[in-house]
């Protein structure tokens, strides 16, 4: 089962990149994660407050399996002891310099995928990533534009 939300995003990479990566400072920006602690490299496990809208903020120690810069991050998060896992991506497409797609979603996949995400809760998962992407999209907008790059 896959949930995404997918935005376009008048910024360049780089300062999407200058965002998405600075896992510190999210709670600045970002209502879906609150809070994330850790280093961004393969195999380091983060430390994430998420807030699903209309759910209790719980925390979540996914394991990044890849990232590039300017490009992409992509973790897993195991859940019900491993019977259901979650995959998370958030990737940047440059489409010109300046504009840029930006993919938000998670493929779950395992035996019990339905009881662990629920029909009735998936609305609410597409909620959060729509809300991250535009928060997303606005911060690395206004970022653009007072960096100097972006065209007057």
């Amino acid at each position: 089962m896959r949930i995404e939300h997918r935005i376009g995003i008048q910024a360049d990479a780089d300062s999407i990149w200058e965002v998405l990566s600075d896992l510190e400072h999210w709670g600045d920006w970002n209502p879906l994660y609150p809070r994330a602690a850790g280093i961004i490299r393969i195999g380091s496990v983060l430390d994430i407050d998420e807030h699903v809208p209309g759910l209790k903020v719980h925390n979540i120690r996914p394991t990044v399996l890849d990232w590039a810069p300017y490009d992409h991050i992509h973790w897993r998060t195991a859940m019900w002891r491993g019977w259901v896992n979650a995959t998370r991506f958030m990737e940047i497409e440059e489409l010109t310099k300046g504009s840029c797609i930006f993919s938000n979603g998670e493929i779950f996949s395992g035996l019990l995928v339905d009881f662990a995400v629920p029909r009735a809760i998936r609305p609410k998962i597409r909620q959060g990533f729509e809300a991250m992407s535009e928060a997303l999209k606005a911060e690395a907008e206004k970022r653009w534009q007072a960096s100097g790059r972006a065209p007057r």
